[in-house]
């Protein structure tokens, strides 16, 4: 038996039915932290001898490769069904029995991809989506593309026919190493045989396999039979040591070891710098801003929406209509965490001659260089503050934050909506002619029509540190962007690639890895994604979730209905094209029953025409998985 590797690139659990303790320890390592590849020997463990053996190659290597996939750390199996990867599913089967991984199965590839995209982008931990040979495997191609571009550790382990099945016409057989393309590196597997050398192997594919920061595509070959009776695991998982904790601490310390390229950075040597935080940049981009003094432009998938040195209303002030061209023309320098995506000022920016961009940390499988202007890639910053001796410096610093924040506060407060504060006093007043005038006021606010800004700030509002945000590639993201406070929440988007599809496959993974094996603080939470009619309906087969007996988490869908495809209304094409055609081929209008949709999947339904019902909805806890419609205009 042998293994053809090819990289191309690289840069105490259950669910079924009720959740149970988690004897690990589980971190929440922002997203920078993401273990890397390669030398896992730190922790490196045996997979004990009391694993039994069945005579079966197919289920003997599985035995081998998922009982040291828990060893190294992995929490969470996704299965498919299929009859070549039978042997990896029973096993599965049984090591969720004894409480030693979470497995979810579902029956949609491509689903069950992002998913596990979802699980393994909240966790930080590598999540296996084990599907059979054929299109199968090509359904993961979507997640897959989204985990390279985004440094999401997804391993999809494939099954596939033996050697003497490939070209010759075999049902359900392809070529299938490589089919992810040059960005994904893969492993093909031959069939074992039952010969010593494969528990070795087993071994170094897990580790592989656990220790990837980002895709991975393990192709597995069995030969008939397929499977036998998956032998009892109680005692082995009795013995196996817990090591999980210690794998964790492993792959974090050979991430730090990683980021050699250490920028030390004298903020009194730096003066009228930006630090720019993307999509998954971490609490990292606001604590080098507050260090340095610098004004924070934080996307609202960041994760560093939060903090005095925060720009809200960056758009404006960088655009080429901006009130302030005396700060958009003075910026030097900027510092760029994460992977910008919601605008086109920030690309500009960093495409100026006269500005000096440094890019921080990685941000996706692909280096971001805009324009190829980006003058250092580097793994960290240090950023030694002005001191206080230096007067001079100190005063020019503050300025510099100063004249930005207040800058966007004034933006932001022309352009919010004035909603008259209830009158208290009124509501207790004698004179019944008050009372009425307070009420009939405070009634009119409620029956307020929900528009796109009144969403985007309601979700926001209602949304926790312990809960999470998934936003869809909408129009309603940038709404959200561009209005909403700063908060120190979690959010999730697919901005690798910033497709609509698997939006809901992922918040459902989302929505797992935080209620099961988040930390204890979000598993009371919910998950809420905020997402568009078309995003909805594209990944609509992923509403099935709690089969089984499966647990399903409690998740609130929030789908702003303008019936169709908004967002290409503010594209130059709107002014080009033919109405009608434009209409047909990119707005795309759709007339969908949403309450039926949600109800043959199972999932509540609420329909959220004003303020009231919006509030109302977002704060239930009435129901564990809802969809809320919210019809907004299209223009």
């Amino acid at each position: 038996m042998t293994a053809s590797p090819s990289s191309t690139r690289t840069t105490g659990l259950r669910a079924t039915g009720r959740p149970v303790p988690d004897r690990h320890a589980d971190p929440e390592p922002p997203h920078s932290q993401r273990p890397a590849g390669g030398d896992a020997s730190a922790v490196s463990t045996p997979v004990p001898a009391s694993l039994p053996r069945t005579g079966n190659p197919a289920t003997d290597f599985s035995l081998d490769f998922l009982a040291q996939l828990v060893q190294r750390g992995v929490t969470d199996l996704v299965v498919c069904p299929g009859s070549r990867s039978q042997a990896l599913s029973l096993v599965a089967a049984e090591l969720e029995r004894v409480g030693a991984v979470r497995l979810h199965v579902r029956i949609d590839e491509r689903s069950a991809g992002f998913f596990a995209l979802g699980l393994a982008a909240e966790t930080g931990r590598a999540v296996p989506v084990i599907t059979t040979s054929g299109t199968a495997v090509a359904n993961l191609l979507p997640a897959m593309l989204e985990a390279f571009h985004a440094t999401v550790p997804l391993v999809a382990v494939t099954a596939d026919r033996p050697e003497e099945l490939l070209g010759i016409g075999a049902n359900q057989a392809t070529t299938q190493p490589g089919i992810f393309g040059p960005n994904v590196p893969h492993e093909a597997v031959q069939a074992p045989v039952g010969a010593p050398d494969e528990a070795p192997l087993a071994e170094r594919l897990a580790i592989r396999a656990a220790d990837t920061r980002g895709p991975l595509h393990l192709n597995l070959a069995f030969r008939d039979p397929l499977s036998v009776a998956v032998p009892e695991l109680d005692e082995w998982a009795a013995a196996a040591p817990d090591d999980r904790a210690a794998a964790d601490q492993g792959r974090a310390a050979a991430v730090q070891g990683d980021a050699a390229d250490t920028l030390d950075i004298e903020a009194a040597d730096w003066p009228r710098t930006l630090v720019i935080a993307g999509a998954a940049a971490g609490p990292e981009a606001e604590k080098v801003a507050h260090e340095g003094g610098w004004p924070l432009i934080a996307e609202a998938t960041s994760g560093s929406r939060y903090g005095r040195n925060l720009v809200l209303a960056y758009r404006q002030l960088l655009g080429a209509t901006s009130p302030r061209p005396d700060l958009r023309d003075t910026i030097e320098r900027v510092l760029v965490f994460g992977h910008p995506t919601l605008s086109r000022e920030i690309p500009q920016l960093i495409a100026r001659d006269d500005v000096h961009a440094v890019v921080v940390g990685p941000t996706g499988g692909e280096p971001y260089n805009p324009a190829h202007a980006v003058a250092a890639h580097v793994d960290a910053v240090r950023v030694h503050p002005v001191p206080p001796a230096d007067a001079d410096a100190r005063t020019e610093s503050r300025a510099w934050l100063r004249e930005w924040v207040l800058a966007s506060r004034a933006l932001v407060e022309a352009g919010a909506e004035q909603t008259p504060a209830p009158d208290i006093e009124a509501s207790r007043s004698s004179d019944t002619a008050v009372r009425g005038r307070f009420a009939k006021q405070e009634l009119a606010v409620a029956r307020t029509k929900v528009d796109r800004r009144m969403l985007a700030e309601a979700v926001w509002s209602a949304t926790w540190p312990h809960d999470r945000l998934v936003l869809g590639a909408s129009t309603l993201i940038r709404s959200l962007d561009a209005q909403v406070a700063g908060k120190p929440i979690r959010v999730h988007a697919n901005r690798g690639l910033a497709g609509i599809d698997g939006t809901i496959a992922t918040t459902l993974g989302v929505a797992v890895g935080s209620q099961l094996g988040g930390p204890v603080s979000a598993q009371g939470g919910v998950t809420r994604a905020l997402i568009g009619d078309l995003t909805l309906l594209h990944d609509a087969s992923s509403l099935l979730i709690g089969q089984g007996g499966e647990w399903a988490p409690r998740v609130q869908l929030i789908v702003g209905n303008d019936g169709g495809g908004t967002i290409f209304d503010d594209l130059e094409v709107a002014r080009t094209a033919a109405v009608e055609a434009h209409t047909r081929v990119l707005y795309t209008p759709t007339r969908v029953d949403l309450e039926a949709l949600a109800t043959a999947y199972g999932w509540s339904y609420c329909r959220a025409e004003t303020r009231a019902d919006l509030q109302g909805a977002l704060v239930s806890r009435e129901h564990e998985r809802i969809l809320i419609e919210v019809p907004l205009p299209r223009g």
